[in-house]
């Protein structure tokens, strides 16, 4: 991939996790049933623990941590502005809506 593309998706997914912006934020149930979500969702803004390993395209799609014995996932998707279909380019806000999915690893 490009190295503009992907340096343009990583900055468009980092701003949109740090402030639930330009995106839409869906919660499953189960993390919803935890008792100190707010500080789940602010782990989910403040997170930079990306390696090679999670992240091997480098478009900081996609975290997990631990969060009082759970293990958290978040991950963005990326769809057409209808969200029928996927994006042509993920790089494209015009032609894009981003889903930041947070959930337990357990969900997923």
């Amino acid at each position: 991939m490009d190295h503009c593309r992907t340096q343009c998706i990583q900055d468009l997914n980092d701003t949109a996790r740090r402030n639930f912006e330009d995106c839409r934020v869906m919660i499953t149930k189960g993390l919803q049933e935890l008792p100190d979500l707010p500080s789940i969702l602010d782990q989910v803004r403040h997170y930079h623990d990306f390696t090679p390993a999670n992240d091997p395209f480098g478009e900081h799609d996609f975290g997990s941590f631990r969060f009082n014995g759970h293990t958290i996932f978040w991950k963005f998707d990326y769809f057409d502005l209808d969200l029928t279909m996927s994006s042509l380019d993920p790089s494209d806000p015009t032609i894009t809506a981003r889903v930041l999915t947070i959930m337990l690893a357990e969900e997923y």
